[in-house]
């Protein structure tokens, strides 16, 4: 290699260290750029635009800071650790220092974030991200002191920052799948197979893998540990493997999980409220592909039914996604068991990754092409708001609404030059939208 060269990539290699070594506060500059959307005119906010592999908070999580003013995500920006945007100045700021993996799980009272770490052991240079013969940690980070300092040039060693709520023993087989219960008083979290094990009821029938990608065998459980204490308890064990975990914001000690396959399964979602036995949310037949429950209010969750599949079609997965049956963004109620389809697209994936508001106005979904749609849940008019964010994006947009209703958080490759990398956007509804005169409609309640 040429001696220039030599510099320039010995040069480009400090800068990859001093960036992946940096501290908890480290600023770095805005990159926000505001557009309207090409095809419908919506206000589209790109809060970062680089080509940084940019990733939101999954769609079932909030994403907002409990303030409002900040959105967290991750990135490859600096290596291993998770920042912050603002969403009106577009500043961005390192929240983690010593790396986490999984779910990144923000309060809602509070200005805390908590993740869950590997810390490295005395012979380690850097932490172990997920390493499954390890103890885990989980962590908090204050935001209101962090984000203040940084501001002020002021910033203190992590520690002043981050506080190691609890250790987690290697031998419950942690995941990285986290949520907080509405009273921010306990963070959940899944536990493996032979921990759960210890917890299933004698007799039990215990699930073996279902479909072609040879997922869902269980056991596998959920856990608690107190945010004062660190304590731990057994929440639940299933005889599956379960997926995503989310908590009710609205309604403390209620949780939905899935049951995951890695596409089709034979029961997706439950409902698992402590101190009770797990119940089934949706009863699926075996022609319904659910997916991607998420929830919206507190006696709400969204879920699709899928409808990708050409019709007759019967593989691996069974004879389900077609739509010879009722498929679309449905909308069940936590507490009657009601379901009622909010819409669908009239070809295509149909929706795929759906969101609602809390106050119960709108609900949302994306589909394959990551075209984003959004649903009057008064009039059950269905919209484009926003599309062109490019099919060959390395995720899907994973829409998520915000706590007043009035915008969704996405990821997009809208404005990549490679066409897969993504950044994260916010979606505004048109004031039309949310200045709608409703006096006359027959309202379905």
């Amino acid at each position: 290699m040429p001696f220039l060269s030599l510099l320039v990539a010995g040069a480009a290699l400090l800068s990859t260290q001093a960036l992946s070594a940096s501290p908890i506060g480290t600023r770095l500059p805005s990159e926000k750029k505001v557009i309207s959307d090409p095809v419908t005119g919506v206000e589209l906010a790109f809060l970062t635009s680089k080509q940084a592999g940019d990733s939101k908070i999954y769609q079932t999580h909030p994403q907002w800071t409990a303030d409002g003013k900040w959105l967290i995500f991750r990135s490859d920006r600096i290596a291993g650790e998770a920042l912050a945007v603002n969403e009106e100045t577009g500043d961005i700021v390192q929240v983690t220092e010593g790396g986490y993996f999984g779910m990144l799980t923000i309060a809602q009272k509070a200005m805390k974030l908590y993740v869950m770490r590997d810390p490295a052991s005395p012979a380690d240079a850097q932490p172990r991200y997920g390493s499954n013969d390890a103890d885990k940690a989980i962590v908090e980070i204050d935001l209101e002191s962090l984000f203040a300092d940084s501001a002020a040039g002021t910033l203190k060693d992590q520690s002043a920052y981050q506080r190691t709520v609890g250790m987690v023993d290697a031998s419950m087989g942690a995941g990285g799948d986290m949520t907080i219960d509405a009273n921010d008083d306990l963070i959940y979290f899944r536990i493996g197979r032979e921990e759960a094990a210890k917890y299933i009821p004698e007799g039990t029938e215990i699930f073996e893998n279902y479909g072609p990608r040879n997922m869902g065998a269980g056991p596998t459980g959920i856990a608690s540990m107190d945010i004062e204490t660190g304590e731990i308890e057994i929440v639940a064990a299933l005889p599956f493997q379960l997926g995503h975990i989310q908590s009710n914001p609205w309604k403390s000690r209620e949780i939905v999980a899935c049951w995951e396959t890695g596409g089709k399964s034979p029961q997706r979602t439950w409902v698992v409220t402590v101190g009770e036995e797990p119940r089934i949310l949706y009863p699926e037949a075996d022609y319904e592909w659910v997916t991607h429950e998420a929830i919206i209010t507190k006696d709400e969750v969204a879920i699709a039914i899928m409808g990708h599949r050409a019709p007759g079609t019967v593989d691996d997965w069974g004879p389900s996604a077609t739509r010879e049956k009722p498929t679309g963004l449905g909308i069940v109620n936590l507490r009657t068991g009601e379901m009622r389809i909010a819409g669908q697209t009239r070809s295509g994936s149909g929706l795929w990754h759906v969101s609602g508001s809390p106050d119960g106005r709108w609900a949302v979904g994306d589909d394959f092409s990551r075209s984003l749609y959004l649903i009057d849940r008064t009039t059950d008019e269905m919209m484009l708001l926003t599309t062109g964010h490019k099919p060959t994006a390395r995720d899907h947009v994973h829409p998520t609404f915000s706590r007043d209703g009035t915008k969704i958080q996405i990821q997009s490759a809208m404005l990549s030059e490679d066409d897969r990398s993504m950044n994260i956007c916010v979606v505004y509804l048109p004031d039309s939208l949310l200045n709608k005169d409703y006096s006359g409609v027959l309202r379905k309640d």
